[in-house]
C-alpha cells in the first residue's frame, strides 16, 4: 500500500471527507496522516483520526499561524500531542516567502515543536520554504544542544544543502507532486540521489495536485502519481516506491505501528 504521509482532511468540506477517504482507499492508499496547523484545531485533527481507522493525525503551529496567538508552551505541545491517534508534532518550520509571521516568532515556534517533539518522542514535520539555512543551522544547534529528534522535510522544494543535511542530521524527506511538475528538475535530482531509506511521499492536499491533474484540487489518492513519479526519477519499479515509503513511514511514525 501506498501512505499519504501529509495531508489536511479538515480542509475540505466536512460533507466530503467521507467520499475522499473512500477514493483514497480505492486509489490502494492505505493510509493518511492529516496535519495540525494551529492549536486550536487539534481536536478537529483527533476527531477525524477517531472517525477512520486509516487516518492519524499531527498536532501544532504552522509558520503562517505562529504569531495568531502567544505560542504554546513546550510543555503544552507535548501535552496537546498526548492521544492514541497523534502520531507526530507540526507542522512547523520557517516561511520566508509569504512572511506571514514575524521570522523571530517563526523561529521560537520552530524551537519550540523541535524540543516538543523531542520530549513527546515523535517525529516532527517541518515546512520549509526559502528558509533553507536558517532551517539546517537551527536543526544542527538543537541537535547539538539536546540530542537527537526525529523529524522530516515535507512537500520538499528546497535545495540539495538542505536535503543533505538532514539526512545527515537522521531525517526524512517527502515528496509531494511538485516531483511531477515540469519545471522540477533540480528537485528530482535530489529525489533520484538520497538514500531510499529516508524517502517517503505525500499529497499535501487539497494544494499541489500532481501531474496529470495540475490545476484541480488535490485528494490524497493522488498521491499514486507521486509514487509513480519517484520510482521513475529512481529507476525502479511502482511497487518497489510502495515498499520503501511505507516502511519508511512506519520507521520514522513509530506510534502508528
Amino acid at each position: 500500500m501506498l501512505i499519504d504521509s501529509h495531508c489536511h482532511l479538515d480542509y475540505f468540506v466536512e460533507t466530503e471527507i467521507e467520499a475522499i477517504v473512500a477514493r483514497a482507499r480505492e486509489a490502494g492508499v492505505g493510509r493518511m496522516v492529516t496535519i495540525g496547523t494551529r492549536f486550536a484545531q487539534a481536536a478537529t485533527v483527533k476527531a477525524l483520526a477517531e472517525r477512520f481507522a486509516d487516518v492519524w493525525g499531527t498536532v501544532g503551529i504552522h509558520p503562517h499561524n505562529v504569531a495568531e496567538h502567544p505560542l504554546p508552551s513546550v510543555e503544552e505541545l507535548t501535552a496537546l500531542a498526548d492521544h492514541p491517534r497523534v502520531i507526530g508534532i507540526g507542522e512547523s518550520g520557517l516561511d520566508y516567502f509569504y512572511d506571514k509571521a514575524p521570522r523571530e516568532v517563526q523561529t521560537e515556534g520552530f524551537r519550540r515543536h523541535i524540543r516538543a517533539a523531542r520530549a513527546a518522542g515523535l517525529p516532527l514535520a517541518i515546512h520549509a520554504r526559502q528558509a533553507d539555512e536558517d532551517i539546517l543551522s537551527i536543526l544542527r544547534e538543537e541537535h547539538a544542544a539536546g540530542g537527537p529528534f526525529a523529524f522530516l522535510l515535507h512537500c520538499f522544494s528546497s535545495g540539495r544543502a538542505l536535503a543533505e543535511g538532514a539526512v545527515a542530521l537522521g531525517g526524512y524527506v517527502s515528496f509531494s507532486g511538485i516531483l511531477t511538475f515540469p519545471k522540477s528538475t533540480e528537485i528530482r535530482e535530489i529525489a533520484a540521489s538520497l538514500p531510499e531509506d529516508r524517502l517517503l511521499v505525500e499529497t499535501d492536499a487539497p494544494y499541489l495536485a500532481p501531474v496529470p491533474l495540475r490545476g484541480k484540487r488535490c485528494e490524497p489518492a493522488y498521491v499514486v502519481h507521486t509514487a509513480k513519479a519517484l520510482a521513475e526519477t529512481r529507476g525502479v519499479t511502482e511497487a518497489r516506491i510502495e515498499e520503501i515509503t511505507t516502511a519508511n513511514f512506519f520507521r520514522l511514525f513509530r506510534r502508528a505501528a
